[in-house]
């Protein structure tokens, strides 16, 4: 009998073994794929409850309802990439077809902004080495939209199916994590509001920003001043400087080239309202849609771009809030003991768990 119960954990640490090699093979191979599942995910949080409400109230049929689905995000995405390639493809051709100009340009400028404070700031080579990456950067940049397409369609993809099958999905996962029934609705209800207050908020703060900018922009005498606006709504998807990156060039560009009294507006404008639109955004918006504190929203931030690329936007505020929850998971598991842990908890309205025990009830 002792020898049975030996070879059975062998065999049971030898198909764990195979699992997670299994696994950590399909990662390693889909990785560059990564940002296209967290998107995927991402929306079907947003959508899911919408979708139930509709194939499960309204009695729309699951296929058809999900494709609607598809196509909705699919204008939804359309719009801002068809946006940026109307604004930003004249440059970027310029830019390839005469890289001298733009390099005389900039020392131009460079010179002029010198000559004003009395030292150098940066040298000729260091202006000529900064061209030559720009442009041999932008070829780069060019080729990876083949990725970014890839990333599309897959989450497109994965999200059709994520739609279809998610009753059955949230169901799995509901027995398959082991944790205490309470703790699970802690894990579901600390994804659900991170995951759409972020992917709900980050876009609404960066209209916003993007609009407060395109007027200062268009007021105060900057050439191009749609091609700006947008590129500070999309910089400010990264908070208390991204918008920083686009307005203080174009700031000190306006002081090179002698219009001081708009470059002086300008500063004041996006120093007063810009700044202060983005942090009023932040703590209301994000307070308001999932209560989450923006401390947790920058250090998210911080650390998910450098983990899952753009899409870190969302998971990395997810990832540091986490911690805390897994925290009080750990103490709920271990240390406290509530009686009400073994009890089925409360699904919530139109909840898939709910649909599948009993379609009349819901």
């Amino acid at each position: 009998m002792p020898q049975k119960t030996f070879n059975e954990r062998i065999k049971q640490v030898l198909i764990l073994a195979i699992i997670l090699l299994l696994i950590i093979t399909v990662i390693k191979e889909l990785v560059g794929f990564l940002p296209g599942l967290l998107g995927a995910v991402t929306l079907y949080i947003v959508s899911r409850k919408k979708y139930f409400q509709l194939i499960y109230d309204k009695k729309w049929k699951k296929g058809w309802t999900a494709m609607g689905f598809i196509l909705f995000y699919l204008i939804v995405v359309g719009i801002p990439i068809s946006l940026a390639v109307t604004l930003i493809s004249p440059k970027i051709n310029s830019v390839l077809e005469n890289p001298t100009q733009i390099l005389n340009s900039a020392k131009q400028t460079i010179d002029v902004v010198q000559k004003k404070v009395g030292f150098d700031l940066i040298s000729d080579n260091s202006i000529s080495n900064a061209v030559n990456k720009i442009t041999a950067f932008v070829p780069k940049l060019l080729n990876s939209t083949l990725n970014l397409v890839s990333n599309l369609a897959i989450m497109l993809f994965i999200l059709y199916y994520m739609l279809y099958n998610g009753a059955a999905i949230e169901k799995y996962l509901n027995k398959a994590v082991p944790l205490k029934r309470r703790n699970i609705k802690i894990l579901s209800d600390e994804t659900k509001k991170v995951v759409i207050a972020n992917a709900l908020g980050i876009p609404m703060i960066s209209i916003i920003q993007g609009i407060i900018a395109t007027i200062g922009y268009a007021l105060f005498g900057v050439q191009d001043w749609g091609l700006y606006g947008f590129l500070t709504g999309v910089c400010a998807f990264f908070p208390v400087v991204g918008t920083m990156i686009v307005w203080v060039p174009v700031v000190i560009y306006m002081f090179a080239t002698g219009d001081t009294l708009n470059a002086t507006l300008l500063l004041l404008y996006h120093a007063i309202v810009t700044g202060n639109v983005d942090y009023i955004a932040r703590i209301t918006l994000l307070k308001r849609i999932g209560d989450t504190h923006p401390v947790i929203t920058i250090m998210g931030v911080l650390v998910g771009l450098s983990l899952f690329g753009f899409v870190g936007l969302v998971f990395g505020p997810l990832l540091i809030s986490y911690v805390i929850v897994m925290y009080d998971i750990y103490m709920n598991e271990f240390v406290h003991n509530h009686p009400d842990d073994d009890e089925e908890p409360k699904p919530e309205p139109l909840s898939p768990q709910l649909v599948e025990d009993n379609p009349k009830k819901a």
